[in-house]
């Protein structure tokens, strides 16, 4: 999931749009051998260029966490906050599969090829438990919205330009207790002036959590 709120919006006003980006989701139609994590970053950066958007606030959800971080160094002057909701927190030349190596390295053992695309996380029935969704009527409507991802996202490393500029803009996390572990949260916590909550849940705690998730979004943006 990525989240992209603007403050300023011309014409429209405030807005909070839930981008899909290219291969996945609603756009899952245009998938090709080509979609990599760049491609992904520049979905959000052409969306924040054409709506005119301003002190944007982004919110990225696990492998959102790479685009939001890429965003935020292609267009620092337009980015007022990021938020990583139990998300990917990387460094300058580091790949999804060098952050959660474990993770994705075990989504890497399900690779296959569809169309000449390679391909991992092929949706399948029950696959929503695994990320912590397991209220049956909720799995069911997530597990029928899930759709494959290409191999190529999580194997390219991010590249930063504007390293200084990116991390000077606000930042926020909010994480799952379970998580905790795996993370240098002495430096979440510096980074983010202690803006940095977790809620023992799953990893899809936008989901799982909604309220507590609404509420501390809330709360970042009226700040």
């Amino acid at each position: 999931m990525l989240q992209v709120r603007g403050a300023e919006a011309a014409p429209h006003g405030p807005r909070g749009p839930c981008p899909s980006l290219t291969g996945l989701g609603d756009r899952a139609h245009v998938m090709s051998a080509d979609i990599d994590l760049d491609t992904h970053i520049r979905d959000i950066v052409q969306l924040i260029a054409f709506e005119d958007l301003t002190r944007v606030i982004l919110v990225g959800h696990s492998y959102g966490g790479m685009v939001i971080t890429g965003v935020a160094d292609r267009v620092p002057e337009r980015i007022g906050h990021r938020v990583y909701l139990d998300a990917a927190y990387p460094t300058d030349g580091e790949s999804l599969h060098d952050h959660a190596h474990e993770a994705i390295e075990g989504a890497r053992r399900g690779l296959h090829e569809v169309d000449g695309v390679p391909l991992v996380m092929a949706p399948h029935a029950g696959m929503a438990a695994f990320f912590g969704v397991t209220d049956p009527e909720l799995g069911a409507w997530t597990d029928a919205r899930l759709t494959a991802h290409p191999w190529k996202c999580f194997e390219q490393k991010l590249t930063l330009r504007n390293e200084a500029a990116m991390r000077a803009t606000p930042e926020s996390h909010l994480i799952c207790t379970s998580t905790i572990p795996g993370r240098a949260m002495e430096q979440l916590h510096t980074r983010a002036q202690g803006r940095v909550w977790d809620i023992d849940t799953g990893h899809d705690l936008m989901l799982t959590e909604p309220d507590w998730v609404a509420d501390k979004l809330d709360h970042i943006a009226s700040r």
